[in-house]
């Protein structure tokens, strides 16, 4: 008969299977730590990433200055790629470090595809929410007669509160009768719903993705047409102002009166010649004139002879024109809205940008596209210079982590590039399109590479 096991064995089977359950505890233990300090890691390399890409923005921001500084012709858009200012101006996956930088741009000759453009962009090819008239601001797409007439409004100074529609709010409040200080005060606009204002384009980006061109599968809604459709912040700025004073801070030549002229036969004379100086202003005699453009249409100047001298005059009075629309850089939609032109000239317009780019030198070429009536017409609201310029910097991270955007506006004004308005984007989500999302998912996985 078998002894039954001594105590002493019963005892070390249990030490041996407690020993077991705390080994085992341990082991979870450290797995468990191990994946919380791996987790913290990748966190830690995200956030890492994203102070890369909140840096690579504030170099994105730099290097727009210095292009914008370097331009070697006043009034004139910078031309991404161009070398005449001795550097080269490049507008995507610019590195800074291991981030990289983009400038999200518009290009108004192009109908919106699924990956953004690259490039700064023109303020003044966008219409002035403190300069457009009610006609012209009723001509934007997806504008109401009660918004234009709220727009109105709002920036008049001693406005009245139209229809107590501010006072019946909850809480009420008080129309500004004021200037627009910015694009997204049209948010506090009466009536401007964030469907009007960013339409299709509710990353604004001016690119069409995919959930924007798939109906009510995802949002925002869309008509599923193949196109995007902007909402009005797309078309509108408050930055717009073409400066009276030469490069040098001289005042310009205003060309509007006899009187003003008088100081125009020295410039006419330096750069014309005396004999051609003196044949234009017989052309244009006692004439009161409303625009340079009408200045133009009546002094019988060649379009290589007025790009010599379209930077310094002007039509106005005061410190800048504000609010005019370069006919250079300016899309077919904002073209529309301008007395004279309307859709079918504003088409012609877009189609000879594109065929003849050489010749955007001024905007001597309009009269031979609208006509010389409809480009009077327009004169007072059009010009061929521009000195404000937004530049939407996107930036990502080392190994296409981290993600970070902002919108910076320089006003070239008074020479230097300064900002003058900046707002983080980012919340917008992904504005690189899809191009860029997958370079970079192939550059950090390259054996998923297709």
């Amino acid at each position: 008969m078998q002894s039954r096991p001594s105590l002493s064995r019963r005892l070390r089977g249990s030490v041996l299977i407690i020993v077991l359950w705390i080994c085992l505890g341990v082991v979870a233990l450290t797995l468990y730590f191990a994946n919380a300090m791996s987790s913290e890691l990748r966190a830690a390399e995200n956030r890492a990433a994203t102070i890369a890409a909140r840096l690579a923005v504030s170099g994105g921001e730099r290097y727009a200055a210095y292009v914008l500084a370097n331009d070697l012709t006043p009034g004139a858009v910078p031309d991404p790629n161009s070398t005449d200012a001795g550097f080269n101006y490049q507008a995507e996956a610019q590195p800074v470090g291991e981030a990289a930088f983009w400038f999200i741009g518009r290009d108004p000759n192009l109908v919106a595809t699924a990956n953004p453009v690259f490039g700064l962009v023109d303020e003044s090819s966008k219409l002035n929410l403190n300069t457009a008239t009610p006609a012209m601001l009723q001509s934007l797409p997806n504008m109401t007669p009660d918004l234009a007439t709220a727009i109105l409004t709002w920036r008049s100074a001693g406005g009245t509160d139209a229809g107590s529609n501010y006072s019946t709010l909850n809480p009420p409040r008080l129309n500004k009768g004021a200037p627009f200080e910015s694009v997204d005060e049209l948010r506090l606009v009466f009536g401007a719903t964030l469907d009007l204002l960013l339409g299709e384009d509710t990353n604004r980006n001016g690119a069409l993705e995919s959930n924007e061109d798939d109906g009510d599968q995802s949002s925002p809604r869309d008509n599923q047409d193949g196109q995007l459709q902007p909402g009005l912040l797309e078309y509108v700025t408050v930055y717009s102002a073409l400066p009276n004073t030469r490069a040098d801070g001289s005042p310009r030549v205003d060309v509007r009166t006899p009187q003003g002229r008088a100081d125009l036969q020295p410039l006419l004379e330096r750069q014309l010649g005396a004999t051609r100086a003196t044949e234009v202003l017989d052309r244009l005699g006692q004439a009161n004139l409303g625009s340079v453009a009408e200045f133009l249409a009546r002094s019988g100047l060649s379009a290589g002879e007025f790009a010599q001298i379209h930077t310094d005059i002007t039509a106005s009075a005061g410190a800048s024109a504000r609010g005019l629309v370069n006919v250079n850089t300016a899309g077919a939609t904002v073209l529309t809205c301008l007395p004279g032109i309307g859709a079918a000239n504003a088409a012609a317009i877009v189609a000879y940008r594109r065929a003849n780019p050489t010749a955007l030198t001024s905007f001597a070429w309009l009269p031979q596209v609208i006509g010389p009536a409809a480009f009077i017409q327009a004169g007072p609201f059009i010009t061929d210079q521009s000195y404000q310029f937004s530049a939407d910097v996107v930036a990502v991270g080392h190994n296409g982590r981290g993600y970070c955007r902002e919108k910076v506006v320089f006003d070239l004004s008074r020479g230097t590039p300064r900002i003058v308005y900046r707002q983080d984007l980012s919340a917008y989500g992904w504005a690189l399109g899809s191009s860029v999302r997958q370079n970079l998912y192939q550059a950090r996985n390259p054996d998923h590479a297709s």
